[in-house]
């Protein structure tokens, strides 16, 4: 005769089950402990250049210098800035550079920056830069035809190996961050990208930063869609 009561291992099992619903991430990871700190960053206007086009902009064999850490602790935004000049002699003064130098050049734009360049810069993920917009940069000591290289930078986020599984997404994947400001958004459709020694990090450019009130949030959750 059976007694009514459900074996222990089957309890774990809902238990487990019902975790990864509520959490949309991975039971497993969420009974080791691991909690990801969500940090949600504006990426406003900036450039990653190669070291022959810094040497080009600033004087050959120059080395970038930082001005303060980022939140990835390899990245660093450099004292350096440039001039970047559009169609029809259309201006950006002070765009800064972040650093170390990567192997190709790269604009990243707000859409409002686009249009004040007079640039129609496609919605990329940093690096896939084959067929976009190019424009000029100008530096205290050169300038510099980018054949390509404009962006709007994908909005995205930065998870190491546990945070993906905690969430239980893969690279490639697509989230959606929810902001509760006085502007409540739902930015859908953010890129995961995967690497173990990042921090997790969602970036939105500042059109959708101040569209949603970032500053003011006073909570950002992220979830599968």
């Amino acid at each position: 005769m059976s007694s009514g009561l459900i074996a222990r291992d089957q309890v774990e099992r809902l238990v487990r089950a019902s975790l990864s619903r509520s959490i949309g991430g991975s039971a497993g990871s969420q009974a080791l402990g691991h909690r990801p700190n969500l940090v949600v960053n504006i990426s406003a206007r900036h450039c990653h250049l190669n070291q022959a086009a810094v040497d080009i902009l600033f004087g050959a064999g120059y080395q970038l210098t930082a001005m303060k850490k980022l939140y990835q602790d390899t990245d660093f935004a450099a004292n350096e800035t440039v001039s970047v000049v559009g169609p029809r002699q259309r201006l950006l003064p002070n765009v800064r550079i972040l650093g170390p130098c990567r192997d190709f050049n790269q604009l990243e734009l707000a859409f409002t920056d686009a249009i004040s360049l007079g640039i129609e810069a496609p919605v990329r993920m940093s690096g896939s830069i084959k067929g976009t917009p190019g424009c000029l940069m100008v530096g205290p000591k050169g300038s510099i035809e980018l054949p390509e290289g404009v962006i709007r930078a994908e909005r995205h986020v930065h998870m190491s190996d546990k945070d993906a599984a905690y969430y239980g997404v893969k690279a490639g994947d697509r989230m959606n961050l929810r902001i509760e400001s006085d502007c409540p958004t739902t930015l859908e459709g953010l890129l995961v990208r995967i690497n173990p020694s990042w921090k997790m990090e969602v970036h939105i450019d500042t059109d959708e930063g101040n569209a949603s009130n970032l500053s003011r949030a006073h909570k950002v959750t992220l979830v599968r869609p």
